[in-house]
């Protein structure tokens, strides 16, 4: 199969519409990334502040809804799919793509509490999908599936952290095994890389900033010792428990905005994620960034120093932050992924004041906990995990890789869990 001509021509069409995608997908984060700097700190500036006063999430996350409202209820698509259902989900129809760039565009910059992953994938399957269409390839649904496929991994890849991250989760999201696996990978490996590729020499040509998932300073290498995995695991399920609670109140939140006066609950939600912001910038005087916003800027700075941080701030950012993400979760659009790694790396640097738990496995174990619960996908995560941390991942492996089953194995103990209520609340009903 993997010989066929008809499959070779695939992969060449993939390799073909990865450049174009990646050009298009740099485009969209750098304007993304651009606005955010213009709304939370020029602006600021300009009209007298040092710093995004308490109050600026107010009218920015007021401003995002109304913006969104529209979007969500009148047009193709509903600007992409609701981030409490998962990261994917099925590829975007090219028709749906007007509404999904605005959505990211217009909100994610005002200081909504999501990532631009999602916005990112629907954005490179659907120009994979337009791009077939455009070369009037009359290919089956599969192929057509294999190519949307391929681009997502191309736009998400280099956001992620590099190709190897998006094709790992590609082979554990997929669940295939043997020849079917290759038949989805290769094209999957192929765009990733020519993304990337085009990502890092037109970022250096350019000078613009993508804003990618990166940690460029973490605290010190040190040995795992006892310490770290005795305080480690409790840590672990507690990470795990924060996330799977903010995440469940996404669920909620979605359930509510699902019924009638949709486009009036989704303006209120997004006051409601405003509000979180500014208590947490009344609380610990810190920037308003801090609890706003994707959060892989504050991911790097919290790994950068995490001393600095009191744990008082570390708890009201986890507070704070966490539910405004839940609320982002079921009503507005983005990515789930980026805020998840913040919170629950919060939650664990928390902890590690504890006697003999050192920083660097908090940082390493609160990232791979965090990805697991959002994403369900242990491995990617521990491999997202070990990238982000850079030198110090050899000795913190282990640590990482356990941290993340325990996640798994928690997070899917609390669905069952749930599920168990809901099921004797119904029967209880009838």
């Amino acid at each position: 199969m993997l010989l066929r001509p008809a499959y070779l021509r695939l992969l060449l069409l993939s390799v073909l519409l990865g450049v174009p995608i990646a050009f298009a997908c740099f485009f969209f984060v750098s304007i993304q990334h651009w606005l955010q700097h213009q709304v939370w700190q020029e602006l600021p500036r300009t009209v007298g502040y040092d710093r995004a006063p308490w109050w600026w999430s107010l009218p920015a996350l007021a401003l995002a809804g109304l913006i969104l409202a529209p979007i969500v209820t009148r047009m193709p698509g509903r600007g992409g799919h609701v981030p409490v259902r998962g990261l994917g989900g099925a590829p975007t129809a090219p028709r749906e793509l007007p509404g999904v760039v605005l959505a990211a565009v217009l909100t994610l910059p005002l200081g909504v509490v999501l990532g631009p992953e999602a916005p990112l994938m629907a954005v490179g399957s659907a120009l994979a999908l337009l791009g077939i269409r455009l070369a009037k390839r009359a290919a089956d649904p599969r192929s057509r599936g294999v190519v949307a496929t391929a681009g997502s991994t191309a736009a998400i890849s280099t956001i992620l952290g590099g190709p190897l991250v998006a094709a790992v989760m590609v082979v554990e999201a997929a669940g295939l095994a043997g020849p079917e696996l290759a038949l989805l990978l290769l094209p999957c490996l192929t765009t990733s890389a020519a993304g990337a590729l085009v990502f890092t020499g037109f970022g250096h040509w350019t000078g613009l900033s993508i804003g990618a998932l990166s940690l460029p300073t973490v605290p010190p290498d040190a040995v795992p010792d006892a310490g770290d995995f005795l305080w480690g695991i409790p840590a672990a399920v507690l990470v795990a428990l924060v996330v799977t609670h903010a995440h469940r109140l996404g669920e909620y939140t979605n359930q509510w905005t699902s019924q009638h006066a949709k486009a009036v609950r989704t303006i209120l939600c997004a006051v409601a994620v405003g509000v979180c912001i500014a208590v947490y910038t009344l609380l610990t005087d810190r920037p308003p960034t801090e609890a706003a916003l994707s959060g892989q800027a504050g991911l790097a700075q919290l790994a950068a120093d995490p001393r600095s941080w009191p744990v008082g701030a570390l708890i009201a950012l986890v507070l704070c932050k966490g539910i405004a993400w839940g609320i982002c979760l079921g009503c507005l659009r983005g990515g789930p992924i980026f805020p998840s790694l913040l919170v629950g790396t919060a939650t664990a640097v928390a902890c590690a004041g504890l006697p003999g738990f050192g920083d660097t496995p908090a940082l390493a174990l609160g990232i791979a906990v965090a990805a697991t619960v959002v994403t369900g996908l242990p491995l990617t995560s521990s491999v997202l995990a070990g990238l982000l941390m850079g030198h110090d991942a050899y000795n913190q492996m282990p640590l990482i890789v356990i941290s993340a089953v325990i996640a798994f194995l928690t997070s899917r103990l609390s669905q069952r869990r749930k599920r168990e209520k809901t099921g004797s609340a119904a029967h209880g009903e009838a």
